[in-house]
């Protein structure tokens, strides 16, 4: 019998386009449940970690999936143990764990719901990349009220493309603009509106890389900035900079040292001397060289944002705190 691949099944569950990292994480963990040969509550979780472990050591970008990770093992760990026996019991987690899947695939259209009643009728948005509660959001403000949107090109996945495209599509009045323009633009912006991969106990936010200084010049431009976030992005992570993330490698930001071009052979110097440039090879810099010198998501602090706007509500940074230790609490 072939061994049970959490991370495949992940990647399976990830081809659904409604279906976002850590409900993937959640539906994966619930077949490694099923394929599992624990026949205790000690040997179950301890699978489930080392599933967890699997999926972040094989993913380019772990926080996300992570919170829906943490969110599902404390769930089973804290379910009740009533059943008569327990492959019952595995069942019922099971069961629960598509059952919040489920549910939660509801939750882009509550927070659309709420985050509509902060639009006023006319307003000129900025949003940055792409995100599904993001589109559901300016989708359903479109049908209400009249909204323009300038949307940044979001390198270097370019994923505001993806936006502005869904958005024009709609009939949506959209411009995308340059990510070095974000503070050309941000005069004629009402306020700042963007998703998540994931929120963290300090109340701040860890998104598409970019985010982080859009939400700087909005806040010297005393332009509101939210955050849209479903609760199973709420992740208890405590980074204190962009270097704390978990998904850093030594790749980030690194320097490549000149190569010297291939030349016969000179006389031995006395004394070591810099290159001349004609003695470097010419070089070509390409995309994908720079995406992998790049991150893929960045920090933003909590005192840069004005509200995370959820399925439980609208909170500030200090509330998403609050949350997340009630969310937690034995």
């Amino acid at each position: 019998m072939t061994p049970f691949d959490v991370y495949q099944a992940y990647r399976l569950h990830l081809l659904d386009v409604q279906i976002s990292p850590p409900l993937a994480a959640i539906l994966a963990l619930t077949q490694l449940i099923e394929n599992s040969t624990a026949g205790t509550m000690f040997e179950l979780v301890k699978d489930l970690n080392d599933g967890a472990q699997v999926l972040k050591t094989r993913s380019s970008n772990p926080i996300s999936l992570n919170a829906g990770c943490e969110l599902f093992i404390t769930f089973v760990t804290l379910f009740p143990h009533d059943s008569v026996s327990f492959a019952d019991l595995k069942t019922k987690l099971i069961r629960q764990g598509q059952q919040y899947v489920k549910e939660a695939l509801t939750y882009r259209r509550k927070i659309a719901e709420l985050a509509v009643s902060f639009i006023k009728d006319g307003s000129v948005i900025l949003t940055h990349s792409y995100s599904r509660v993001v589109m559901q959001t300016l989708l359903l403000a479109h049908e209400r009220k009249r909204i323009s949107v300038f949307v940044t090109e979001a390198r270097p996945r370019g994923l505001g493309i993806k936006t502005a495209e869904a958005l024009t599509a709609a009939g949506i009045p959209s411009t995308v603009i340059l990510d070095s323009a974000v503070a050309y633009v941000m005069e004629k912006v009402d306020f700042v509106l963007v998703g998540s991969e994931a929120v963290v106990e300090s109340g701040g936010l860890i998104n598409a890389v970019g985010s982080n200084q859009i939400a700087i010049i909005a806040k010297a431009a005393n332009k509101p900035f939210y955050a849209l976030a479903e609760s199973y992005k709420f992740h208890r992570l405590f980074p204190l900079s962009q270097y704390d993330l978990p998904n850093q490698n030594a790749r980030i930001f690194s320097f490549s040292r000149p190569k010297p071009a291939a030349s016969p052979p000179r006389q031995p110097q006395t004394s070591p001397t810099r290159p001349e440039a004609s003695d470097l090879a010419p070089v070509t810099i390409t995309q994908e060289q720079i995406s992998q010198n790049n991150p893929e998501v960045d920090y933003t602090r909590p005192d840069l944002i004005s509200l995370v706007l959820s399925d439980v509500g609208s909170l500030t940074p200090e509330g998403v705190s609050q949350y997340l230790v009630g969310m937690f609490a034995d």
